[in-house]
C-alpha cells in the first residue's frame, strides 16, 4: 500500500513473501503451525508497539497498521493469531502491578505469545464471566465464547466483571488447568486455522499479583468502543491481496477506491479525539467493507471455476473477507453497517454502482 521505510515493515514483507504467502492455502486447510508462530516471535513483530525499555520497538500506530496489512494479506489466519498479542502488551505497558515486570519484557521481545479473552465484556450488563475474591486471590467463573490461538499461545489476558461492577484483567497460562477447560477447536467458514475455542471457567483461581488492570466498567468501555469504530487494517490487507490477482484493467479502479478509503480511515484513526466524528468513522468503515467485498468478488470472478477449489487463493481471500465483516463487531457497528447496506440498496437497486456513505446520523449505541 505504501513504502514505509521502518525496519519492521521490511521484516513483515520478507516474512510474508518467504513463508506466509507460499504456505497460506495449506495453513488454511491444516491450521497455523507452531513453526509460523516461532517465525513471528523471532521477527520482532510482536514488539512493534511495545516499550523500547522492555525490548520492544515502540513504533507509531502507522507501523502497526502497515505490518498488520502485510501479514493479513499474506495469511489472515497467522495474522489473526498474532494480532491478539498487541492488546495485552499495551495493557501491561499501562499497568502498575507486579505482572508488568514479570511479563512485559518476555512479551515485548517475542519470547511469549499472548491471546485475549475479553470480548465478552461487550455484552455488559449481561456478565458471561464473573470475578470474586476468594482467599488471597480471585475466582473466575463463566464462559468465554471465543478464544483464538489455543495451543499456540503461551498466556492469555482474561477478563471478567467483579462484584462492584469493575472490569478485571489478569494473565493466566493458556492451557487446560483446574478451573479452566477449552472446547474442541471450532470449525468455521474461515480462519478455522487460527484454532478458536470456547473456555469454561469453573472456579479458576488467579493470584492477585497476576492482575494487570482493575477499573470501573464505565471507564473501560469508551476506550474499547473507540477501537471498534475504526476500520481494521486487515481489511485493506486482504483487499489489496485480492486486487493483486487481477489484471490492471480491473484492479486499477478498485485500487483507487481502496487507496482513498484507506487514507480517510487512517486519518480518522489518528484523530486526537477518538470518540468524535463517530458517524463518519462508521460510514468509512462500511465503505471499506464494500470495497473489500468488491475486490474479493472480482478475484473469484477472474479465477472462474478454479476459484472454487480449496487450494485456490481467491476463495480463501473471499472467505477471509467474510470473516472480517464480523470480527470485532459490536451492536453499534453492526447496525451502522446494515444501515449502509440497506440505504445503498434503496438508492441503487441491487446495491451496485454507488460509493456513497450511509449518511450522517449517528447510529444507536449498544
Amino acid at each position: 500500500m505504501t513504502d514505509t521505510a521502518h525496519p519492521l515493515v521490511r521484516t513483515a514483507r520478507r516474512l510474508a513473501a518467504d513463508l506466509l504467502l507460499p504456505e497460506a492455502e495449506r495453513v488454511d486447510r491444516e491450521g497455523v503451525p507452531v513453526s509460523h508462530v516461532e517465525a513471528v516471535k523471532r521477527s520482532g513483530l510482536l514488539g512493534v508497539v511495545a516499550p523500547v525499555a522492555y525490548g520492544g520497538s515502540g513504533a507509531p500506530p502507522a507501523v502497526l497498521r502497515e505490518t498488520a496489512e502485510i501479514l493479513a494479506g499474506a495469511c489472515c489466519s497467522t495474522w489473526f493469531v498474532q494480532t491478539q498479542h498487541h492488546s495485552p502488551v499495551q495493557t501491561l505497558a499501562r499497568s502498575e502491578g507486579p505482572v508488568r515486570e514479570r511479563l512485559l519484557g518476555p512479551l515485548s521481545r517475542g519470547e511469549l505469545l499472548s491471546g485475549v479473552a475479553y470480548a465478552h465484556l461487550r455484552a455488559y450488563p449481561r456478565i458471561p464471566v464473573r470475578v470474586r475474591r476468594e482467599g488471597d486471590g480471585l475466582r473466575f467463573d463463566g464462559t468465554v465464547p471465543w478464544y483464538t490461538g489455543w495451543g499456540l499461545n503461551d498466556v492469555m489476558l482474561l477478563a471478567g466483571v467483579g462484584e462492584a461492577g469493575e472490569a478485571v484483567f489478569a494473565f493466566v497460562e493458556a492451557r487446560d488447568q483446574p478451573g479452566l477447560r477449552a472446547s474442541r477447536p471450532m470449525r468455521l467458514a474461515a480462519l478455522t486455522a487460527a484454532s478458536t475455542v470456547s473456555l469454561e471457567l469453573d472456579g479458576l483461581r488467579v493470584p492477585e499479583e497476576a492482575v494487570a488492570l482493575r477499573t470501573p466498567y464505565e471507564r473501560w468501555a469508551p476506550g474499547d468502543r473507540a477501537r471498534t469504530l475504526n476500520t481494521n487494517p486487515a481489511v485493506f490487507g486482504v483487499a489489496g491481496a485480492a486486487l493483486s490477482l487481477l489484471d490492471e484493467e480491473f484492479a486499477g479502479p478498485l485500487a483507487a477506491r481502496l487507496t482513498d478509503v484507506r487514507r480517510r480511515a487512517y486519518a480518522l484513526a489518528d484523530h486526537p479525539a477518538p470518540l468524535e466524528r463517530v458517524a463518519e468513522r462508521l460510514a468509512v468503515r462500511a465503505e471499506a467493507y464494500e470495497v473489500l467485498g468488491a475486490a474479493t468478488t472480482a478475484a473469484v470472478t477472474a479465477g472462474g471455476g478454479r476459484a472454487m477449489s480449496l487450494t485456490s487463493r481467491p476463495q480463501r481471500l473471499a472467505r477471509e473477507g467474510l470473516f472480517l465483516l464480523v470480527q470485532g463487531q459490536t451492536t453499534e457497528t453492526r447496525r451502522a453497517h446494515l444501515h449502509a447496506l440497506t440505504t445503498e440498496r434503496r438508492r441503487s437497486p441491487g446495491g451496485a454502482g454507488s460509493t456513497d456513505g450511509p449518511g450522517t446520523t449517528d447510529p444507536a449505541k449498544p
